[in-house]
């Protein structure tokens, strides 16, 4: 932004975003949770009117996953997360926004268009019938999106980064694909379009997602008659499951009934491990969210026969020539609580210092969002791309890779000479409250000088 007067104003909607001036109410943030809503308080006449519920119920996470740990630590004397893979969650998701925040607007524009010119009928964006209506095939085209991420492995490559957590507890719900959206538009999103309004499509899709967040946890057990009905934590368990009798059930999204329908529900029976078949045994947001698709471009590759090349890609994750659809049962390793998990120790030191950038991340990644729409392409690709090198830096220091030393120095250092650089001019790199950018700075240096003094140590 140019001239004193756009700064100062990116300077107060930061302030007014970090202050929570356009938040709900405590009571309509948690009741969004469970999809507790009204049609009249949800239904809008254009796209414009939809409020952001992601991006608003960020705080709640944070509470809820709060409230998980202390609760758990009551119950079972114990920490139902791991610091490390905590972060690798929350890490995925991060990407995830980014990425879903550039990919937005594009993402609209055909369903827009086949709504405006090839729809069925003109359902009143405020009848409730038209609500109820986009709330069922919401759920019901989640159900066979989710399955054919499932089933088809050229999808299952963006899919599987949900499923890559060993752990199952509130952060899992947030480790999210960066590419999902790309690969099921067209093939589960646009049909809506000859019925839905684009306003309704909007707001059950994110209260889809958001009512699938408070089901990763291991603090509730069984929710009585309404198993029968509705997605419960007993449910999705079982889907995040790797022992054989998990694999590819309970696909639900808010609703169980279709996968009771459609032959794929099963019950919660023995004790679930959770993870991929094959774990991938590294923190790296940047692995966890190619690392399928290298393995099909190389499966692709080694594989002979135009047809068999084609099946790695539209067939199942565990297909191979001679094989059905969807691989062999007797294919999946069989495993049993407790597994082993990959659990790379770092001193407690370390621990604290990876905690501490990954707090700074969070900041700055609060702030892309609420300046995004005022600055530069060039400086919030900039912003995106420094978040995302603290994501992997961090990463790296917690998965001892010999490079993290230098990643991170480099990054640190960076971070630093650009802070200075823009003080000097004038002008600001981060647009945040005087006490958190000094803050920010004071970090930057001590880590700086942690760094010089770890280098220079025999």
């Amino acid at each position: 932004p140019k001239g004193p007067n756009k700064m100062a104003e990116v300077q107060l909607e930061v302030q007014e975003v970090f202050a929570g001036k356009e938040a709900p109410s405590v009571l309509t943030g948690f009741r969004r949770l469970f999809y507790l809503v009204t049609p009249n308080e949800t239904s809008f006449q254009t796209l414009e009117e939809v409020p952001p519920y992601i991006e608003q119920s960020t705080p709640y996470f944070f509470g809820m996953i709060v409230i998980e740990f202390l609760v758990a630590c009551l119950k079972n004397k114990r920490s139902p997360v791991r610091l490390n893979d905590s972060i690798s969650s929350l890490s995925a998701g991060m990407i995830s926004q980014l990425s879903n925040s550039l990919l937005e607007g594009l993402y609209f524009i055909p369903y827009i268009w086949v709504h405006e010119n090839y729809r069925l009928m003109d359902l009143p964006w405020d009848s409730p019938i038209t609500w109820w209506t986009a709330f069922i095939l919401a759920d019901f085209a989640y159900y066979w999106l989710h399955r054919m991420s499932h089933e088809m492995n050229i999808l299952w490559a963006a899919h599987q980064v949900h499923h890559s957590s060993e752990d199952y507890n509130l952060t899992t719900a947030l480790r999210q694909s960066a590419f999902q959206k790309v690969g099921t538009l067209f093939l589960f999103e646009l049909p809506k379009a000859l019925l839905v309004p684009p306003p309704a499509f909007l707001v059950h899709r994110e209260f889809n997602i958001l009512y699938q967040f408070w089901i990763h946890t291991e603090m509730v057990t069984t929710l009585g008659p309404l198993e029968y009905i509705i997605n419960t934590p007993s449910h999705h368990r079982v889907h995040h499951g790797r022992n054989p009798y998990c694999i590819d059930k309970n696909y639900a999204g808010t609703l169980i009934i279709f996968d009771r329908m459609f032959g794929t529900f099963v019950k919660e029976e023995e004790k679930v491990v959770y993870g991929l078949t094959h774990p991938l045994n590294s923190w790296d947001p940047i692995w966890v969210q190619l690392c399928h698709y290298v393995h099909i471009w190389k499966t692709f590759w080694a594989t002979p026969g135009l047809s068999n090349k084609l099946s790695v890609l539209w067939k199942g994750p565990g297909w191979a020539p001679g094989k059905p659809r969807l691989g062999c049962i007797e294919d999946i390793p069989k495993v049993k609580f407790p597994e082993p998990k990959y659990d790379s120790k770092v001193p407690a030191l370390w621990s604290i210092y990876t905690a501490i950038h990954f707090v700074l991340a969070v900041v700055l990644f609060q702030e892309v969002f609420a300046v995004s729409k005022v600055l530069s392409t060039a400086a919030v690709l900039g912003k995106i791309l420094f978040v995302v090198w603290t994501l992997v830096s961090v990463a790296a220091i917690m998965d001892r890779k010999p490079s993290a030393p230098l990643v991170d120095v480099t990054r640190c250092v960076t971070y630093l000479l650009v802070d200075m650089a823009t003080r000097m001019s004038g002008s600001s790199m981060v647009f945040l409250p005087s006490p958190i950018m000094n803050v920010m700075s004071a970090c930057y240096l001590m880590s700086a000088v942690i760094w010089g003094v770890n280098f220079l140590t025999p």
